[in-house]
């Protein structure tokens, strides 16, 4: 890894955090060789990052470092409750290092996503419609092309600026090549000669138009098949300047092109070593912080306290086997297990998720609320069919169409403007209606109005926190989670639990999701876990003991 410490330098391919949101990253491109442009379009040029986004780069740059430090601020002693696990006092920290650990955090970030995010794709950053950057930008750029193209009407022309933009085109080309093409490389650095170019100009011998349909003919030659529509209407631009912008902007999603491929080239080869990769940058960090495993030790000793209070009520009333079962149940395997589990029920507005886990933490998120939907979804579908008996459960398309109607009715359920209540009300009234309607096309008896009722008011009460039925509903998804957990090692995968079969396929979904999320975490960080777990259950087990020995 080369370059300042907000790039990240993967062999062809430079790239520029612009902003870290969620685990997911906006990025611009840059290129190795690019120096500083002479041309205000350019959206992935120095001049442009100086000038246009200099403002939000260093913002979101901040916020970056202001992430690293509020994971600091959080695993500080003393900024925890009195149950926090305590470690080495954090020391002071010099700017310097603190831009090093900055770095350090946002390469792993941006090799973590890469591996984990199989849509991850590198996209020009975009300013807000109204924001005071566009309007300077744009301003900007007006000023540039109007001056260029008052240059090239001067009798004669003045091609200051147009040599120039040819220049930064001629290093653009040059760019996409390999080290095996000679042969264009010769024909773009023999045509595009800006020597020759500056004296046919002091001559007036120099052909603009000539010049712009090789450049043309050569970006259609190098240019991903995505890009021929693209190409094929610059042909149609007969005007010089729109002709040059135009081109600038089709040279900008090649750029962007040859950075994703980049990106996919070196996806398996980063996976190969992603893992020890961010083992290293994380022992890094933790060497400059050496607090920054605390609130990864208080959520394992919450999940081991979690099966010890679970292998105690499992036992029968008053007997002596509690410190075997106790410990029985605290195996590194359980208690890992126990706390991947937690953070699908993580309170994310008031509690800092875990370090290990951190740059995971929207995607864990987002599972969350995936899975907070599929609740209702799922205990909306078991009150119905046990309302409707027997007779809808093989009715092609039936169990579909309930689903459909309910996640359309859900949509936006985690907003804080969103009335659960009231969207159940009309979840109960569409649901009704469909099963009367099928009731009757399949030769059964509709529901009376009383048996809607009772339909409806079940429904209806999904949405209170107490719902037995919702209770249930919830428990058997843990479960099958954690039976899934404890198979993704093996081929078998496990049961699903009754009352779970009509939301198996999006259950599986999203277990498929998290068990990725989960093996590629405990890789990386298993000699973490290990090293806190040993610790932990050291203590469990000797208070365990020193309960039983006392009674």
């Amino acid at each position: 890894m080369q370059g300042k410490c907000q790039e990240v330098d993967f062999a062809l391919l430079r790239v520029r955090i612009v902003s870290v949101k969620g685990g997911m990253m906006i990025m611009l491109l840059e290129e190795n060789q690019l120096k500083m442009s002479q041309n205000p379009d350019k959206l992935n040029s120095s001049e442009e990052k100086l000038s246009g986004l200099e403002d939000d780069q260093e913002e979101n740059l901040d916020n970056l470092d202001q992430s690293v430090r509020k994971r600091i601020r959080q695993s500080a002693p003393g900024s925890h409750g009195d149950d926090t696990p305590k470690s080495s006092p954090s020391r002071p920290v010099s700017i310097e290092e603190l831009m090093e650990t900055a770095k350090g955090v946002t390469n792993m970030a941006l090799a973590h996503e890469i591996v984990v995010n199989g849509d991850f794709q590198i996209k020009p950053a975009e300013l807000p419609e109204h924001s005071l950057e566009k309007k300077v930008r744009d301003i900007v750029h007006k000023a540039f092309w109007d001056c260029l193209e008052a240059q090239l009407k001067e009798d004669p022309p003045t091609y200051d600026h147009a040599i120039k933009l040819l220049g930064e085109i001629k290093e653009s080309l040059l760019s996409f090549l390999l080290p095996g093409h000679t042969r264009l490389r010769s024909q773009i650095t023999e045509v595009l000669d800006l020597d020759l170019i500056k004296q046919e100009a002091e001559n007036g011998a120099l052909d603009i138009s000539k010049l712009v349909t090789f450049v043309i003919g050569m970006m259609g030659t190098l240019c991903a098949p995505a890009r021929d529509e693209d190409i094929k209407k610059l042909k149609d631009i007969h005007e010089i300047v729109p002709l040059f912008r135009a081109i600038f902007s089709v040279l900008d999603l090649m750029k962007m092109d040859m950075a994703n491929f980049a990106v996919s080239s070196i996806r398996p080869k980063l996976m190969q070593q992603s893992a020890e990769y961010e083992r290293k940058k994380f022992q890094e960090f933790l060497e400059k912080q050496p607090n920054s495993l605390d609130l990864v030790t208080k959520w394992l000793q919450e999940a081991a306290d979690d099966l010890v209070k679970l292998g105690h009520e499992m036992l029968p009333p008053h007997s002596s086997d509690g410190a075997t079962g106790g410990a029985a149940a605290l195996c590194f395997t359980a208690v890992q297990n126990q706390a991947y589990l937690k953070l699908l029920k993580w309170d994310h507005m008031n509690r800092p998720f875990p370090e290990t886990v951190l740059m995971d933490q929207t995607r864990f998120l987002e599972l969350q609320l995936e899975l907070e939907q599929l609740l209702v979804v799922g205990t909306v579908l078991l009150v119905t069919f046990s309302a409707a008996g027997p007779a809808l459960v093989d009715v092609p398309g039936f169990t579909e169409k309930i689903k459909t109607i309910v996640k359309v009715l859900l949509t936006g359920m985690h907003l804080p403007s969103f009335n659960l209540k009231e969207s159940l009300a009309t979840v109960g009234e569409k649901v009704c209606a469909e099963v009367n309607s099928s009731l009757c096309q399949h030769g059964f008896t509709p529901f009376s109005a009383e048996r809607e009722a009772v339909l409806k008011g079940q429904i209806q009460a999904v949405a209170s926190p107490d719902n037995s039925i919702c209770k249930l509903i919830d428990s058997r998804i843990q479960k099958f989670l954690e039976n899934y957990l404890a198979s993704s090692q093996q081929k078998s995968l496990p049961a699903i639990p009754g009352g779970l079969g009509p939301i198996q396929r999006e259950l599986e979904e999203i277990a498929a999701k998290y068990i990725r999320l989960v093996n590629y975490n405990r890789m990386v960080f298993s000699p973490y876990y290990d090293a806190v777990l040993g610790k932990i259950l050291t203590k469990e087990e000797s208070q365990i003991v020193g309960k039983s020995q006392e009674s």
